[in-house]
């Protein structure tokens, strides 16, 4: 009988596939609906300007992005989440064999469940092209190949070639988005705290590894040594207080983060999170010690290394600046490895409430979810709306969600309209007046026209676009300025516009419908002739 015939044939290992392509349809399912965020379609821009690194994140969103669109000549929602999709299938599967290497096949499977279903694992990892995506899945795969290294002989450990591999891995996530740096430093502070594991700073393995991770990361310091290191001043900059320490904002980022992972699942993470400082802090006052054998110390310990760090450190930061949802999240992936294990402790209490838990979260979160998709999509709260239910209750004007477009309904003005046409042949280059707005319009315009975009922002955010064009070569072209209803009545957008080029002219409004109802206006103008080249904080 084949290997692969032969793992179907266990009941436990048909639950994991269910879980593995039910996930995997679900998350494809809502990826094909759902329009694309400003950050995605941002994202799309950096594989149309592939390079070794970029401003604002590394190189690897680019490739996971680009991936199903160069596979299937199509751009769409669906083809930039491809990649992303494929990504957490993977990541699954590795947290999968952690759990089940270090805890046991039961603990394996209660974590992937929780993995799964976690809300904001499944849409910021596993259906959203982020960097996060690529990121969890190189984490995921440095998490295994540590537990494989670390625990082979937890009390008697001999480095192995396995040290190589966790350096190339440790690197791609850094590749993939900055938090891979705090991944690296958590599994050495393992091993600085694990005294069977010093051993480890001494071997050769290790300092092969380290060049291997030197090697790995050197496109973003490559990049960075061209660009005056614009990307380390950048993310840096936003962990420096700019304002006084609020401990009423920590309570705050601590609640958003218990909302993100669905509170029956975010206040149990939190707590297996914090108990283990609980009783050290508990063994300290009582003077009482602890073997390293009691308690499966050393696994605990290597999840912990590479978990609290990123979600401690991130929820202390919210005190003085806004915490963005998915920076405390790589952490708390981790953590559903010691989730999953005291679910096992649970289920020998009481295995029904168990289930039920797991169940009804993943009811719970699946209807939510499905429901947000069809008011993104449809607008089945909007008033009006031809979908509303019971006539609607929120109006247009106080929806945020009506700022996502409708990239096919953009792509039909833009190939239906004889002036948008003929003003994209007479046209040497687009700008937009924020750079979030690029990515949509880029993907509209595909397959219509070739056509270049770029950024001109009086707050000089131009992120990427400051480096996929130099400011001079604009000079003496044409353009389109293309923006949304929110900046159409800036007037100090406008003079800024005039003052740079001859005339701006409005040429066209395209309007952006959900539910049979106007809730969103594109605004095309004619630019002509920029007279001089449009400032830029940095960039070229």
């Amino acid at each position: 009988m084949p290997i692969a015939q032969k793992w179907l044939t266990r009941k436990a290992n048909q639950s994991v596939l269910v879980l593995l392509v039910g996930g995997l349809l679900f998350r494809a399912i809502i990826a094909f609906w759902l329009y694309p965020t400003f950050d995605e379609a941002y994202y799309y821009l950096y594989s149309l300007h592939l390079n070794w690194s970029y401003f604002d994140h590394p190189a690897i969103v680019a490739f996971t992005t680009g991936f199903g669109t160069w596979l299937t000549g199509d751009v769409s929602q669906f083809t930039i989440r491809l990649g992303a999709i494929l990504c957490h299938t993977g990541s699954l599967i590795f947290l999968y064999l952690t759990s089940q290497k270090i805890f046991s096949a039961k603990a394996a499977y209660f974590t992937l469940a929780i993995a799964t279903i976690c809300p904001i694992f499944q849409i910021g990892f596993g259906i959203l092209s982020l960097p996060d995506s690529p990121l969890m899945f190189f984490w995921s795969a440095s998490l295994y190949c540590a537990v494989t290294e670390f625990l082979r002989q937890p009390h008697a450990y001999i480095p192995s070639y396995r040290l190589a591999i966790l350096g190339i891995l440790v690197g791609l996530a850094c590749n993939s988005k900055y938090h891979g740096f705090i991944l690296g430093l958590g599994l050495l502070g393992f091993c600085f705290s694990s005294p069977p594991h010093r051993v480890v700073l001494r071997s050769p393995w290790a300092w092969f590894s380290l060049g291997l991770f030197i090697i790995t990361i050197s496109p973003i310091v490559f990049w960075n040594m061209q660009h005056d290191w614009v990307s380390f001043s950048f993310q840096s900059a936003r962990a420096v207080p700019k304002t006084g320490y609020n401990l009423l904002n920590v309570l705050l980022v601590y609640l958003a983060q218990v909302a993100y992972l669905f509170p029956t699942l975010g206040f149990p993470l939190w707590r297996v999170s914090l108990q283990p400082i609980f009783r050290k802090i508990n063994q300290i006052f009582t003077k009482k010690s602890i073997t390293y054998k009691d308690d499966s110390q050393t696994e605990k310990l290597l999840i912990l290394w590479v978990s609290l760090p990123l979600i401690l450190g991130f929820t202390f930061i919210g005190g003085y600046r806004q915490i963005l949802p998915a920076w405390t999240m790589p952490g708390f992936w981790g953590i559903t490895l010691l989730l999953g294990q005291q679910a096992v402790i649970w289920e020998q209490k009481s295995r029904l409430w168990v289930r039920r838990w797991l169940f009804g979260s993943g009811i719970m979160i699946a209807s939510i979810v499905l429901i947000l998709l069809l008011q993104l999509t449809l607008g089945i709260f909007q008033k009006p709306s031809q979908y509303a239910l019971l006539g609607g209750f929120l109006p247009v004007q106080n929806d945020p969600s009506t700022e996502l477009i409708d990239i096919q309904q953009l792509r039909r003005s833009f190939s239906e309209s004889p002036i948008l046409k003929t003003a994209l042949q007479n046209s040497s280059f687009i700008f937009t007046n924020r750079y979030y707005l690029g990515g949509p319009i880029a993907m509209s315009l595909e397959p219509v026209a070739q056509i270049p975009i770029t950024c001109f922002d009086i707050g000089n955010d131009n992120r990427g676009f400051a480096f996929w064009s130099r400011a001079k070569q604009w000079v003496g072209k044409d353009a389109l300025y293309i923006t949304t209803a929110p900046f159409n009545l800036r007037e100090d957008l406008m003079a800024s516009y005039r003052n740079h080029f001859r005339s701006v002219e409005e040429i066209e409004q395209i309007v952006i419908r959900r539910g049979g109802v106007a809730v969103n206006i594109v605004y095309v103008y004619q630019a002509k002739t920029l007279l001089k080249p449009y400032p830029r904080a940095y960039g070229v």
